[in-house]
């Protein structure tokens, strides 16, 4: 049990580091030489408790943000645009496929609020799309 504790507090630790820099380039590296452990460690760790890499952990909240503020965005146009813009996502076309496949409706349908899910119930996947990473 105390190494599963102590990989639940790493991977909390990483997180918010990972957090911190969500709008900056951020390596993976640098997230493992704050927190004191190796890459391999990590991955390791992320995938033991979260169920995926400590990258498409990031992404994903990311996309989660995204969405939280579609939510409450007023209908404009361009909102997509800058909303994904905002949260990090400089390439829209794939901005919106990796939306999609974690929310099941599009950036733009979220917007709209013709929502299929809320956010709570959508089909998010234990392992995001090979595009997330």
């Amino acid at each position: 049990m105390m190494i599963k504790d102590t990989r639940d507090a790493t991977v909390r630790r990483a997180a918010a580091l990972l957090r911190e820099q969500a709008f900056e380039p951020v390596r993976l590296r640098d997230v493992c030489e704050a927190i004191g452990m190796s890459e391999r460690s990590l991955r390791d760790a992320f995938y033991r408790v979260c169920g995926m890499s400590p990258m498409r952990f990031e992404r994903l909240q990311r996309l989660i943000d995204a969405r939280q503020a579609l939510q409450t965005a007023p209908p404009d146009r361009g909102a997509v645009t800058q909303v994904a813009i905002q949260f990090g996502f400089f390439e829209l076309g794939r901005f919106a496929k990796s939306y999609k496949a974690a929310f099941g409706e599009t950036p733009s349908q979220t917007l709209r609020g013709h929502r299929t899910d809320t956010l709570e119930n959508a089909p998010l996947r234990s392992s995001p799309p090979a595009d997330a990473a």
